[in-house]
């Protein structure tokens, strides 16, 4: 930027997913922050919360034997079939729809065993909000981009090629955020682990990792995810998850 402007008058951030610069006001940028997340804070992950991140890093470097067991385990933690689903759905905008399919298959093939071996896994619960449409979806993801990002995003790259956030809003935040079947701390365990386990995706990793505490996560909680990466095998994403974390608490 050209101008410098004063700290307090601006907030700079970075886009989730992309990790552009953005600026804007921060005032009630935190409104509807309890609507979004009705979850206790706590200081540690659930077994539910932990599985998470490993079954996205799994699926984010195409490990397709660990995301097996890592299926089995987040189902065995209390996954539903259709939170796992949405899971693996919605990071299909940060790994590309052939991991996103790739993975759905793996994990219809890990519901049928287990239904073999007379393991009953909950069904869970489909979306109850009606999908946005039209102008209200847009509305409605300008809203929820918002709050996630921690600012209105804007800035040079959103005047270059305004589509991108026009899809961002209206896909991203509207149609799959908007689904009530994943809580939204569920689904930036998701992304952090995808892009944790991600090469060369730093900026966007940070910007999930502020997300993340924005929604409700704790810094104890990310650390905690950092931690369940190693202990997992994944030692380079936790590595980058564990700086990533480090870099948003510096920032505040």
């Amino acid at each position: 930027m050209n101008n410098i402007m004063p700290i307090k008058a601006l907030t700079a951030a970075l886009l989730l997913t992309f990790g552009f610069t953005l600026t804007a006001n921060a005032e009630s940028v935190m409104k509807g922050t309890t609507e979004m997340t009705k979850q206790t804070v706590s200081d540690t992950l659930s077994a539910r919360q932990q599985a998470i991140p490993i079954i996205a890093a799994s699926m984010a470097s195409s490990q397709m034997d660990k995301l097996n067991r890592s299926l089995n385990q987040g189902l065995d933690a209390g996954l539903t079939i259709n939170e796992t689903k949405e899971i693996l759905v919605q990071l299909y905008a940060y790994t590309g729809f052939p991991r996103s399919l790739n993975a759905l298959n793996e994990l219809m093939k890990v519901v049928d065993t287990r239904k073999q071996h007379g393991i009953k896994d909950a069904q869970g619960n489909e979306p109850t909000l009606p999908a946005p449409t039209g102008d209200e979806l847009r509305r409605v993801g300008t809203e929820n981009q918002t709050k996630i990002s921690g600012a209105p995003v804007q800035g040079p790259l959103f005047d270059f090629a305004p589509v991108i956030n026009q899809f961002l809003q209206t896909h991203l935040f509207g149609d799959i955020f908007s689904r009530d079947n994943l809580d939204w701390q569920s689904r930036e365990l998701a992304t952090v682990g995808a892009l944790a386990a991600t090469p060369g995706v730093d900026a966007q990793l940070l910007s999930h990792t502020q997300a993340s505490m924005r929604v409700g996560l704790t810094a104890a909680q990310l650390r905690q995810l950092a931690k369940v990466l190693h202990e997992h095998g994944e030692s380079d994403a936790a590595v980058r998850a564990e700086k990533a974390l480090q870099q948003a608490l510096a920032s505040k």
